[in-house]
């Protein structure tokens, strides 16, 4: 394991740990004990066990990349460019989870509501269907390549 590869996981542990007043295990025990008492807990535990996976997943796609570059590292070829890339989509991955589960232990964040935050999640019985909607009304197209409201 390379120096340091657990400290984004010690960093968002420790983060939790001040959160909730009490050690993983504890919280994981609380939570598993009384989940609708702890809601908050056991979502908060279920992004970290993602963050845990995911850091594990990076792990292991630095290790193959380092195996397949070797002791003398060189011009990369096309399997080892793949390795690279997988690499950098596990760091995307890992570190996108972390910020879900720092946002989760943001208590401003838990108090905020953003009203339109999930308004593409489902259309709603009361909503106008596209072919309902008058053209007017309709957003305008999105130019090549952009992705309106939408992120990975």
């Amino acid at each position: 394991m390379p120096d340091g590869a657990d400290e984004v996981l010690e960093a968002v542990a420790q983060q939790i740990e001040e959160r909730f007043r009490m050690s993983l295990p504890e919280l994981r025990r609380a939570a598993a004990a009384a989940p609708d008492d702890h809601q908050q807990a056991v979502e908060v535990l279920r992004w970290y066990g993602h963050l845990q996976r995911d850091q594990a997943a990076l792990e292991q796609s630095e290790d193959a990349l380092l195996d397949a570059i070797g002791p003398v590292p060189g011009e990369l070829s096309d399997a080892q460019m793949a390795l690279a890339h997988r690499v950098n989509v596990a760091v995307a991955t890992r570190d996108g989870r972390a910020m879900v589960v720092r946002h989760l232990l943001d208590p401003e964040a838990a108090r905020t509501s953003f009203p339109g935050t999930w308004r593409f999640a489902a259309r709603s019985a009361g909503r106008p269907s596209a072919s309902t909607t008058s053209p007017a009304v309709r957003p305008a197209a999105a130019p090549p390549g952009a992705a309106r409201g939408r992120t990975r």
